[in-house]
């Protein structure tokens, strides 16, 4: 401030930062601060909120009065941290002039008579400041219905709109933009340069709008934390990360794609009720349905081979050795290229983490080999280690059922193999391989049984030639159990 009249006696600074609802003092000035204000004098006192550097009668006219919001005691390094903007955020200024000069102002020429003054008169209020942006903002612009002061001297209006930057957002950038609050918000450090950007969410292209969690956040040993909102095309899921209950993957579309999910087509006759829902859905890594009893296809919309009958109860097996029409039940031969069965497994793919598992009651078992009723298979138990060394098995595996298919002059097996314990000579390694039961073929007959999903023991032939792995009714098949590991390590040896 610069008076014209002499500077008052004193006066105090203050500043509001809720559009003067509230008032805190910035500083007092007096010619006495312990006398006026009962506070010490920074001229004594380095960092006191009182002084009395600019409270002089002297000179008369054009004084001046100087403040500085980051001057000592309140100098901070970081202008962005809370203890600076709590200095330096304001929306309104006060200035309560208190006290006139009680002697009279001399000037230096000893004629002019001394003025007998009784008002205060100011030259100059300057205000500098800039407007609040966290330090996410280079520049501000005028809020909406501002409206220009035409007046001499007003041209650098402090506006109210920060341009932001750093992916924040709000009239002072005080938060991050819509598809950016994986990680809290932070101001700029201007101790550093840092510009602590905002960090955007995973949403797969599926979402324009995230929202930090804090649960989230430390869930995650503080990584992430945002929780994409309002998913679309079909998705849901923190990151809009897997396809809706009732829609599957379509593996030939990335899944950022807008139609990466498709629709459910499970056929309503063929397809089951799962346990855990009165509806009917897909698997949704790749749109396989759920079928009844003797029900195949990706939709469950026809029979497996050798059953016939597709209704509301699935359908009912063949009386016959080999297939049978599907519709009229008499037996004829198998040529086609069919679905035996195909498991169900857990909803997992790279997209779809951690939908529910398919959980199947006893009398819903996919595979018809459970309801078969064309033939008997015995139990194969390891009793003897002389009669399965007497077999001379060339190959002893532990593998996962997947899927199995009738090819019409065979049928192939898909599986997992787990734990090759042995080979002799085609090379088997862990992976996905194919089984070739012959004994389903020749007999009509789907001994021994392989249930999709389950683990088991198989112990058959090689077909070097072919490089095939073959079961028939010579092979040993026993659903795994830990204890058959040990239990073939002994037979070994005496086999050996």
């Amino acid at each position: 401030m610069v008076f014209k009249s002499p500077r008052p006696a004193a006066m105090v600074l203050e500043r509001s930062q809720d559009f003067g609802k509230t008032w805190k003092p910035y500083k007092y000035f007096s010619t006495n601060c312990s006398a006026t204000f009962g506070l010490d004098d920074d001229v004594i006192k380095k960092g006191a909120i009182c002084t009395s550097r600019y409270s002089s009668h002297f000179p008369c006219t054009k004084g001046e009065v100087i403040y500085r919001a980051l001057s000592p005691p309140n100098f901070h390094n970081d202008p962005y941290s809370p203890e600076a903007q709590a200095q330096l955020k304001i929306t309104n200024l006060r200035v309560q002039l208190l006290k006139q000069q009680s002697c009279l102002c001399h000037s230096n020429d000893l004629n002019t008579k001394p003025p007998q003054l009784t008002y205060y008169a100011v030259y100059d209020f300057i205000v500098k400041g800039s407007c609040f942006c966290h330090g996410h903002a280079d520049r501000c612009v005028p809020i909406k219905g501002f409206r220009p002061v035409k007046a001499t001297g007003v041209f650098h209006v402090v506006h109210g709109r920060c341009m932001c930057k750093h992916n924040t957002a709000g009239t002072h950038c005080q938060h991050c933009a819509p598809l950016y609050n994986d990680q809290p918000w932070q101001p700029a450090n201007g101790k550093t340069g840092a510009p602590n950007e905002c960090q955007s969410c995973r949403c797969n292209g599926h979402s324009d709008a995230c929202h930090f969690d804090m649960d989230t956040w430390l869930a995650s040993g503080n990584q992430s934390g945002g929780v994409c909102d309002n998913c679309q095309h079909n998705t849901e899921g923190q990151h809009c990360q897997r396809c809706k209950t009732g829609y599957y993957r379509d593996l030939r579309r990335p899944f950022s794609a807008p139609d990466a999910c498709k629709l459910c087509s499970c056929h309503p006759v063929g397809s089951a009720v799962l346990s855990f829902s009165n509806s009917t859905f897909c698997d949704p890594s790749n749109g396989d349905c759920p079928c009844k009893p003797g029900v195949a296809g990706p939709r469950c919309d026809r029979c497996m081979v050798g059953y016939w009958g597709f209704g509301d109860y699935g359908c009912q097996p063949c009386d016959c050795a080999g297939s049978c029409d599907a519709l009229s039940g008499d037996c004829v031969s198998s040529s086609a290229d069919t679905d035996w069965y195909h498991e169900i497994s857990g909803f997992y793919s790279p997209s779809n983490k951690s939908a529910p598992t398919w959980g199947w009651e006893d009398e819903q078992g996919y595979s018809a080999l459970r309801h078969s009723g064309k033939c008997e298979c015995k139990d194969q138990v390891l009793h003897n280690p002389k009669v399965f060394c007497g077999m001379k098995y060339t190959y002893v595996l532990k593998a996962k059922i997947l899927s199995a298919h009738d090819k019409g002059s065979h049928a192939e097996v898909n599986v997992k193999i787990q734990k090759v314990l042995k080979s002799t000579k085609l090379k088997i390694f862990r992976g996905k391989r194919i089984l070739y039961p012959e004994s389903w073929t020749n007999r009509g007959c789907t001994c021994p049984i392989l249930n999709p999903g389950l683990k088991y023991l198989v112990a058959g032939y090689e077909d070097v030639q072919a490089g095939r792995l073959i079961v028939n009714m010579k092979s040993f098949v026993q659903q795994w159990k830990p204890a058959l590991g040990k239990k073939l390590l002994e037979i070994f040896k005496d086999c050996s």
